[in-house]
This record gives structure tokens, C-alpha cells and sequence, in this order.
């Protein structure tokens, strides 16, 4: 057996090593040096800044479903689904070769709303996270591994083809996976001192290491962070898209978990998990105050006409950034016609462009600048 502060590795009676959590917080505490201290300070102040930033958005709404639906791509390529942001916004082309992969990222949408609106009824709780995944592997690769249940069996995690024995990482048993679960549930609610960021790395850590599901452990434990937060009302929205710094840093992000199962190097891992708070609020802010400057920028243009039509258009685009004539002409009630001539019209100003010039029937077309601040870091 080796022990640590953060559990310890126990040989099974058919001869694999799994590793047994020890409850949280961890003992002896977090120690936290004046480099975690300054840390701690720079994620907390960048939160909070973010958060603020849906304060002047002129539809906060609308600018959150976006960031929703990039948090999801990218925490679903982080486990090797193959569809990029404009693969999901143009899901309407057909793109049935990625069909599947397009199909796991709107369970991810779907599972996130879910359980946001689901925080209003239930606090934050195994049951809720069981509902979560339920939606999250509704169908897809994930369909046949017992949606919404957790575990009954062993699993483990490694390297294709590898087993029990020579896995890079075996999870606790069944009967201790339980109650390894029922001790994070407890450190959920428990009434402490722990700093609010130190407290979400040291559960996110946790429940990768409890691994409670047969799939989906990744993606449920990157929605945890952003539920736990929320919450707590640290975020008022859940614009905080870690997944692209764990993505950008994968390597790192699981030797930084490796670490804490066998040496029980907790301050290694939340000095991780607080640089990408900092470095993903700052991004989130800058790509914010981006789509201010571009709506400003175009909506000085479309006033020229001073029609409704167009400043309508102008706003419905940043809620469907590709469309066709006809989804225009339905979305602003008005004639095919008219709405052809109104897209020529934001063609020329250089707001959109034809997806694929070649076509010359059913064209779709992109509202591009937009999505290219969107879509940074989930290109494949």
C-alpha cells in the first residue's frame, strides 16, 4: 500500500492497484505560499471582472449562449470528438459525415441548460449530476454506457487496448466509489473557510479521481466547475470556458491530477487550475469587448438604410452567425426577396459572405468576424 494526503493505492484480490480518496479538504491543509496567494488574488479579481462584463453587453443573453456552445465543443474535443464551433453553428447544412460528433456537442448545450435551470429547484447534489449525465450521453458514443447511473463495475484509464493491470490509472472500487461520493457531496455544502476558487479545484480534482461514471467523467466534472460557481454566485453566468485552457494544456492538466493520486501534491494542481481561471477570464474578457466594438461598428453601418429590417438582421446574427435567405426571411417576416436583397446589402459592407461561393442554390452565409473571435481555440 502507498498513502499520501490525497488517498492511497490498495491492491484488489484479483491483483489490479486501485487508488482510494481520501475525503476532503485535505489534511494537513493547503498550505498557500505567496506564489498560490498571488494566484488566488489574480482569479478572483479576473472573475469577478468577467462576470461584470455582462453588465454592458447590449444582449448578455444571446452573448452566453454563444460562449455555452464553444465551452462545448471544446470540453467535448478534450475527449476526441471530432466537430469544430462552425461545425455545430452550421448544423442546419446536413454535415451528416459529423453528425455523431455535432450530436455530442448539442447534448452538451442541453445538458449545461439543463442543469443551470435545474439549480433554481435543487441544490447542487449526486442526484442532480446523475440527471446531467443523463442528457449529456442521451445518444451518441456514449448512449450504451448507462446514461445517468453511476458505475456498477470497475473501470480504469489509459492507453487503448490496456487493461485492468497495466492501466495508467484505476479508479476506487464500487463500494468505495460510493462513498467517496458521499464525502464530496458533504465537502459540497460544508460551511468553511476555503477559498471559493481553491474549494471548485480541489472538487473538480476529486471527482476525476472518483470517476463515478463508465463515460462522460471528463465533461461532467468541466460542467461541475461552472454549476458549483454559479451557485455560489460567483458567476452570475456562466461565461467561464475552462475547458480551453485544459485543452491547451492537456498533458499538463493530467499530470497535474496524476500528481495529486500519488503525491499528494494538491498546491501543484490549484496553482494549475488558478493560472487557467486568470488566463481564460482575460480571453473571455478581450473576445467580449471585441463583439462590443464589432455590433458598434456594424450597427453604424446598417443605420445608413434606417430600416428595421436591417438592424433587426444585425442582432438576429449574432444569435444564428450562418443562415440562408429563407431562415431570414423567416426569422425577420419578411418576403424572400426582400431578404435577399438585404443580405446583398451586408455581402457588400463585408458583414457577411458566402460560406461556399462555388454554390448557387441555398447558400449559407457567415457572419465571419463574429465567429472568428468565437471560434479561437476550437478549430480541430
Amino acid at each position: 500500500m502507498h498513502s499520501n494526503r490525497a488517498g492511497f493505492f490498495m491492491k484488489q484480490p484479483s491483483g489490479y492497484v486501485a487508488f482510494i480518496p481520501n475525503p476532503l479538504p485535505p489534511e494537513p491543509p493547503i498550505f498557500v505560499d505567496d506564489e498560490m496567494f498571488k494566484l488566488l488574488s489574480d482569479a478572483d479579481r479576473k472573475l469577478g471582472r468577467l462576470d461584470g462584463i455582462t453588465q454592458i453587453l447590449p444582449n448578455p443573453d444571446l452573448f452566453v449562449a454563444m460562449y455555452v456552445q464553444k465551452e462545448a465543443v471544446l470540453s467535448s474535443q478534450i475527449e476526441g470528438t471530432q466537430a469544430s464551433l462552425i461545425d455545430v453553428l452550421g448544423q442546419e447544412d446536413g454535415n451528416h459525415e459529423k453528425k455523431e460528433h455535432i450530436d455530442e456537442v448539442v447534448n452538451y448545450v442541453h445538458a449545461m441548460k439543463y442543469g443551470l435551470e435545474r439549480l433554481s429547484t435543487l441544490p447542487l447534489c449526486l442526484r442532480l449530476l446523475k440527471e446531467i449525465h443523463s442528457k449529456l450521453l442521451k445518444d451518441g458514443r456514449g448512449s450504451s454506457k448507462n446514461p445517468g447511473e453511476f458505475r456498477s463495475t470497475q473501470n480504469w484509464i489509459g492507453p487503448a487496448g490496456c487493461d485492468l493491470l497495466n492501466a495508467t490509472f484505476v479508479p476506487p472500487p464500487v463500494p468505495e466509489m460510493h462513498e467517496a461520493l458521499g464525502q464530496l457531496e458533504k465537502f459540497l455544502h460544508s460551511d468553511d473557510n476555503i477559498p471559493s476558487l481553491i474549494k471548485i479545484g480541489l472538487i473538480h480534482a476529486q471527482f476525476e479521481t472518483i470517476h463515478p461514471f463508465l463515460d462522460g467523467n471528463g465533461r461532467v466534472g468541466r460542467l461541475l466547475i461552472t454549476f458549483w460557481l454559479c451557485q455560489q454566485e460567483i458567476l452570475s453566468q456562466p461565461l467561464l470556458y475552462l475547458s480551453y485552457y485544459f485543452k491547451q494544456n492537456r498533458l499538463e492538466y493530467y499530470d497535474r491530477l496524476m500528481a495529486v493520486r500519488t503525491k499528494g501534491d494538491w498546491e501543484g494542481w490549484l496553482k494549475f487550475f488558478l493560472k487557467g481561471i486568470a488566463q481564460v477570464s482575460d480571453e473571455s474578457i478581450n473576445s467580449a469587448k471585441e463583439i462590443i466594438k464589432l455590433r458598434d461598428q456594424y450597427t453604424k453601418i446598417v443605420h445608413q438604410k434606417k430600416k428595421t429590417s436591417y438592424q433587426k438582421l444585425l442582432d438576429i446574427l449574432f444569435e444564428h452567425p450562418i443562415l440562408t435567405t429563407t431562415k431570414a426571411s423567416e426569422l425577420l417576416d419578411i418576403t424572400y426577396p426582400t431578404a435577399n436583397s438585404i443580405i446583398n446589402d451586408f455581402c457588400h459592407w463585408g458583414i457577411l459572405k458566402p460560406r461556399d461561393p462555388s454554390k448557387k442554390r441555398n447558400q449559407n452565409y457567415v457572419f465571419h468576424r463574429y465567429i472568428e473571435i468565437l471560434q479561437r481555440g476550437t478549430e480541430l
